[in-house]
């Protein structure tokens, strides 16, 4: 596999990379990249053959958006980028808000379409009729191609999803959620969702919030150390110092060293060999963090490699254990029955 290849997101038509570029890096002075940084790091991204860049409204405060529509235009690439935005936190869902963010987006990225538009977050209000015919507008008048759902329940993106299709009216053509070897939990019903209704899925936090990079440890004495990564409870991976996460992580490294790749290029990896993920989405600050990165599809693991990671990782299923095997069996007098 190469990041040159395309699979098609979820049944459309619409053929992306093995592995998406998030920008939130992009224009975030902070703990992201500075602007030649950034084009640096998108330049390498496209030069290695990828064409699915991610982006958002909020991120850096729309200096993102500005400067990946500059990056684009510099190299006349629209029309090979699969590009994508999103928008939620400035204002929820409903239809007022979504012509606003969607007409300041466009004016910011310099284009006047975009190829994937998500919601980015549920906002627990906007109903699904409401969001399906507001993005269905948009397709219509040639602002968007296609639209996505990101962090949202299950039960929401079903409820789209079929409604759209007993209506013959676009629908979602993806999920964008966070999966990683630490965080497995839309296993229980948001792949089984996509799968059903033909959408994509997009993982992002496909290192965990960086902890899967390999730079925390767990000392002796209980206390974590780090190598270039904060330990203050603002940091995002500080929530992954947990005693499960902990043996993932040392699995993990077990793992790297067998294969003699870094931990990071075996963590992600490990989500693009997934079967249910179409794109695992990762971001980077430095041109070396994406070459390393992109460099993860040399990884080949060994069944009994996977199956060491697939168990070490593996989570409490709780009632869904339910649908593993015993109800089956039970209902069909005893015998295992498959579709």
């Amino acid at each position: 596999m190469q990041l040159s290849d395309r699979r098609a997101l979820g049944h459309s038509g619409l053929p992306v990379s093995t592995l998406a570029l998030g920008t939130m890096t992009f224009g975030n002075a902070g703990w992201g990249s500075p602007d030649d940084v950034s084009e640096a790091i998108f330049n390498a991204y496209v030069d290695a053959g990828g064409n699915f860049v991610d982006t958002a409204d909020v991120y850096s405060r729309g200096r993102s958006e500005e400067l990946l529509g500059r990056f684009i235009a510099s190299r006349k690439l629209r029309d090979d980028i699969v590009l994508a935005s999103k928008y939620s936190f400035s204002g929820g869902n409903g239809r007022k808000n979504l012509r606003r963010c969607i007409e300041a987006s466009l004016r910011r990225l310099g284009t006047d379409y975009l190829d994937l538009y998500w919601v980015h977050v549920w906002d627990a209000l906007t109903p699904a009729e409401e969001l399906l015919q507001s993005m269905g507008d948009l397709i219509r008048e040639g602002k968007i191609r296609y639209f996505g759902l990101s962090d949202v329940p299950a039960w929401f993106a079903a409820r789209m999803g079929t409604l759209a299709h007993v209506n013959n009216v676009p629908g979602p053509i993806a999920l964008q959620l966070p999966y990683s070897l630490v965080e497995r939990g839309m296993e229980h019903e948001h792949i089984p969702c996509a799968r059903e209704l033909g959408m994509g899925v997009v993982a992002w936090s496909p290192l965990g919030a960086g902890f899967l990079t390999g730079k925390y440890n767990l000392n002796a004495d209980g206390t974590v150390s780090a190598a270039g990564g904060r330990l203050d409870s603002d940091n995002q991976p500080f929530r992954m110092f947990k005693e499960r996460n902990w043996k993932i992580l040392t699995e993990l490294r077990a793992v790297s060293t067998e294969l003699e790749k870094p931990v990071e290029q075996v963590a992600l990896a490990w989500v693009a060999s997934r079967s249910d993920i179409t794109s695992p989405l990762f971001g980077a600050s430095t041109v070396e963090q994406l070459r390393s990165n992109v460099a993860s599809h040399e990884v080949e693991f060994t069944s009994t490699q996977l199956a060491r990671l697939q168990q070490v990782s593996s989570f409490e299923s709780g009632f869904y254990d339910l649908f593993q095997g015993p109800i089956n069996t039970s209902i069909f007098g005893g015998a295992k029955v498959t579709a």
